[in-house]
């Protein structure tokens, strides 16, 4: 069967689905949402919820992956963000927040490239990670691909446990001119720690990735809620087939390294509870989130959501949009949730989703019917 359909007499393209297209469907079984699990384990760290916080200075603080992580997360810290420039960022959180509240003022989007002018302290990377260590939970931190040699000692040195690097789109093989591109394999063979590599849309790609050695596979391009990457670069990614088409390829590279298995974990456009239903249901074994916990009282943001793409110094190509906080940290997981809109209880909502369809745990609920809708 193939999916190709004829744009014109010049061009076939490939029909792909995002998470909107897509429902789950309920199965002669169910369950009591009590007796299912929502544990996640990727190398020897063990999670109870399978939620990571996305390395965005919106969304994560080092209080906010401590947070996270007491309640049984991940959150990972932009180490190229606010909290590694600036001793004391909350003054510069304070302005982005305070500034020109329309998302094309070019003013804002020019003063927030001035803010990010400040160079990364190598010395703030390493008492930032410490402070998360020292709160006893996982460390994770994200570098840009464009960074990662730069800085990667002082985070393996600061003592990271998972180490992520995230772009809008990393390949396992760049090619450049001008400068000695990031070898991933040799890379990743030589560190101590599980990588997480990202991100990646589609089979091949996200295959190739997994052929370097890395833990687990980010699936899309982040900043779902303040990306304008498709306005800007032409460039998107339907989540639901490429959640699918990066399942496969971990299926397949199962098969081809003699069970070494790579997490997909999916990365953006996941504003509600439902969207994250469904990525598991596509096959991701997690999902990276930023606007629904950028929702949450304590997330740095303030009730503004920001990526990198938002200040790049050459071609901005994300906006600061406004989503208003719904609730502590606490009840935008598990609630209660006091909205009908699924921006509160994410987990209890997966919980729920999976009892209805009756599965027990999340690798059973990645065979899940579903159906385009």
């Amino acid at each position: 069967m193939t999916y190709d359909i004829e744009i014109g007499r010049g061009k076939r393209g490939r029909r792909a689905y995002s998470l909107d297209d897509i429902a789950i469907i309920p199965s002669r079984r169910t369950r009591d949402p009590k007796d299912v699990s929502v544990k996640w384990q990727i190398d020897a760290y063990q999670f109870e919820t399978p939620v990571i916080g996305a390395p965005m200075d919106s969304v994560m603080s080092p209080a906010t992956a401590i947070a996270l992580g007491n309640l049984g997360g991940l959150g990972v810290l932009d180490l190229e963000g606010l909290w590694t420039r600036y001793e004391n960022p909350q003054p510069v959180l304070d302005e982005i927040a305070a500034l020109e509240s329309s998302v094309t003022d070019p003013a804002a989007t020019r003063r927030m490239q001035e803010l990010y002018e400040a160079p990364v302290q190598p010395e703030l990377i390493t008492s930032r990670l410490a402070e998360i260590r020292a709160a006893g939970v996982t460390v994770a931190g994200a570098l840009t691909p464009q960074r990662t040699q730069e800085f990667y000692k002082t985070v393996v040195a600061a003592g990271v446990d998972i180490f992520v690097i995230r772009g809008t789109t990393v390949s396992a093989e760049h090619v450049s001119k001008t400068a000695e591109p990031l070898n991933l394999k040799q890379f990743i063979y030589e560190l101590d720690v599980p990588v997480i590599v990202g991100g990646a849309a589609g089979y091949t790609p996200a295959l190739h990735l997994m052929r370097t050695g890395a833990a687990g596979v980010l699936v899309g391009f982040g900043g779902g809620a303040s990306t304008t990457t498709r306005r800007a670069l032409g460039i998107r990614a339907p989540m639901a087939s490429a959640i699918s088409d990066v399942a496969s390829a971990r299926r397949d590279y199962l098969d081809e390294s003699g069970g070494r298995y790579v997490h997909v974990i999916a990365d953006g456009g996941m504003g509600s509870s439902g969207d994250i239903v469904k990525a598991i249901a596509m096959g991701a074994d997690a999902v990276m989130l930023g606007a629904a916990l950028a929702r949450a009282d304590e997330a740095p943001g303030q009730g503004w959501h920001w990526g990198a793409e938002a200040h790049h110094p050459e071609l901005p190509r994300g906006d600061r949009v406004r989503l208003d906080t719904v609730g502590p940290l606490g009840e935008v997981l598990f609630g209660p949730a006091h909205q009908a809109n699924g921006t509160s209880n994410l987990i209890g909502a997966l919980r729920r989703s999976m009892a209805t369809t009756g599965y027990s745990d999340l690798k059973e609920f990645q065979r899940v019917e579903v159906v385009v809708s």
